[in-house]
Formats: structure tokens, C-alpha cells, sequence
């Protein structure tokens, strides 16, 4: 059976991807949007969105994220949840694999594949995956209710973390190895009045300790060298992100931390291959300036199909 060829594979269902559908569904373009888990990325885990402009009370990232979904099958764009296991991107007619082993083709390939939680590095933190080490507080803090964490880091997702676990848990430690929280100002008020909020300033995480599961954090303080144990039967990173680029490095220019460089017209060094989201070199990384790129991205997309089509009359 032939292999089926298609205008734009979108690679990524988050935001940028499904916007990027949304824009090449209008356009009447062939599309494909491959996404190997549930829809929204790292906003489809995010508990309250309180910046996405429309939504005076903020709205949850799982039900924005289905939204999106809905309103790209309006346009019938095809989805299919597979994960992308090999591109070649190198050639006129672009070739993405599946796990499966299916090959799927397209004239122009839409790279939304966003970033995944950065991981702290230590030993014994992918054994306790699952057994007390967590990266999604939205995802895995009901499984705390009335017991008591550690967020690890200072960023606008940590602080959001604290928020979100504040309402389940006994008690939560932010840990973080600075002197103030880097988050938005409106996460520190929030979180300075509530009660069962402590803050560790200053520290670094040495160590989870462990009988099976976890049962608490070893940490050192970055000035004196003190060492601290917070016992705790729950460890939330939110250290940051990593682009998944593993797929790409050998196609496609990467800058020095592994995103994609593209500028503002989410071009790549690959001809009919273009980067949206928070996969490629930007300064501001949030679901607003995701949807952004998806439109610029798929717009771009389809002027190069329509060069490609004049060229070859």
C-alpha cells in the first residue's frame, strides 16, 4: 500500500502544535499532528493558567488544552497519538517514523515538540520515579493529601507547585538555592501568607533518602556547608525544562542548551522545517508566545508548499 503523503506533519500537541493545526486546517492543508501522550504538553498538566488573555479568572491547562484539541477536528486536520521514533528532514519530501513503525510523509514538517522537566541528576532519583519523586504536582499531589513535600526549585512553576500542593498537603518546603524566589511577584504574596508554606533559602538538594519510597530530603546549605534533613514522603522537582531536541541534533542546528534555532519566523536550517513553541531559541516561553509561533509556523508552512508547487509548474 502506498504511503499516504500529506501537506504539514505537525510534530507535538501542545499549544504551538495545535494552533499551527488550527492555522493549516483553515488553509485547507493536508495535516497530520502526531502526539505520543494526551493533548496540551506541559499546559495540559498545569493546574491554573492565570495569563492566557480571554480568561478573567484564569482557566485550568487541561481543559484549554482539550479546547484546542476540539477546535483544530472543526478544521479536520488528522491526529493520531503515536510518538515520533525517527525524521529525516533532509529531503524534499520529509519522512516521519512512528514507534510502530509506520512511515508518514509531508512536504513541510512543523516541529512543536516543547520541553520536558529537567531532572536534579542524582543517583537514586529515577529509581524513586513514581515512589515519592515526582514532576508534576498537578498530576501526582492528590496521592499527598495530608502529608508533607519538598518543591525543589524557585521559578514560576515551583511557586505554582507550592500553591497547588498548599491545598492538599500537611505541610510543603520550597527549597531553593537562592536567597528569593525568581517566580512572579504575585506568587511571592500567595505564598508568604500561606501557613503551611516554609521556605528553605540558599539550599541545594544532596540526597533523597529512601526505604523503598521516599522518606525525606538531605540538603546542604550552598554557605556554611550545614547539612539538613526535612523528612517528607513526597519530592516535587521543578528545576526547568529541556527541549526534546534528541530527535533532531544531527538535522537540524541546535544552540548551546539543545534548543532549535529559529527566529520570529520559526524558520530552522532545514528547508520546509520550522520550530514553534519551547522548542526553539526565544526569551519568553509561555502558552501565549506558544500559540503565537503556531500561527507564524504553520503561515510559514504553507508559503513554502506554495513556492515548492509554483516551482515545480
Amino acid at each position: 500500500m502506498a504511503t499516504e503523503i500529506y501537506d504539514i506533519i505537525i510534530i507535538g500537541g501542545g499549544p504551538a502544535g495545535y494552533t499551527a493545526a488550527i492555522y493549516c486546517g483553515r488553509a485547507a492543508m493536508k495535516t497530520l499532528l502526531l502526539e505520543k501522550y494526551m493533548p496540551g504538553g506541559q499546559m495540559g498538566i498545569t493546574a491554573h493558567i492565570d495569563n492566557y488573555p480571554g480568561f478573567p479568572e484564569g482557566i485550568d491547562g487541561f481543559t484549554l488544552a482539550m479546547d484546542m484539541e476540539k477546535q483544530a477536528e472543526r478544521f479536520q486536520i488528522e491526529h493520531k497519538t503515536e510518538e515520533v521514533s525517527c525524521v529525516q528532514l533532509d529531503q524534499k519530501m520529509k519522512e516521519v517514523t512512528v514507534s510502530n513503525g509506520t512511515v508518514y510523509k509531508a512536504k513541510s514538517v512543523i516541529i512543536a515538540s516543547g520541553a520536558s522537566a529537567r531532572e536534579l541528576g542524582l543517583p537514586e532519583e529515577r529509581e524513586l520515579r513514581g515512589k515519592g519523586v515526582s514532576y508534576c504536582a498537578t498530576c501526582d499531589g492528590a496521592f499527598f493529601r495530608n502529608k508533607t513535600v519538598a518543591v525543589i526549585g524557585g521559578g514560576d512553576t515551583a511557586a505554582a507547585d507550592a500553591v497547588f500542593l498548599s491545598h492538599l498537603c500537611k505541610q510543603v518546603y520550597v527549597v531553593h538555592r537562592r536567597d528569593t524566589l525568581r517566580a512572579a511577584a504575585v506568587y511571592h504574596d500567595v505564598l508568604k501568607h500561606t501557613e503551611n508554606v516554609t521556605f528553605v533559602w540558599d539550599s541545594t538538594v544532596e540526597e533523597i533518602l529512601h526505604d523503598d519510597v521516599v522518606t525525606g530530603i538531605r540538603i546542604k546549605n550552598k554557605h556554611t556547608g550545614q547539612l539538613q534533613t526535612i523528612d517528607c514522603q513526597g519530592v516535587f522537582m521543578a528545576i526547568g525544562n529541556v527541549p526534546n531536541t534528541k530527535l533532531y541534533e544531527k538535522q537540524i542546528e541546535l544552540d548551546g542548551n539543545g534548543y532549535i534555532i529559529a527566529g520570529e519566523n520559526t524558520k530552522t536550517s532545514q528547508l520546509g522545517v520550522f520550530a514553534a513553541g519551547d522548542i526553539r531559541t526565544k526569551p519568553l516561553r509561555q502558552v501565549v508566545t506558544a500559540v503565537a509561533d503556531g500561527a507564524v509556523a504553520a503561515y510559514m508552512a504553507e508559503e513554502y508548499i506554495e513556492l515548492q508547487t509554483e516551482e515545480m509548474e
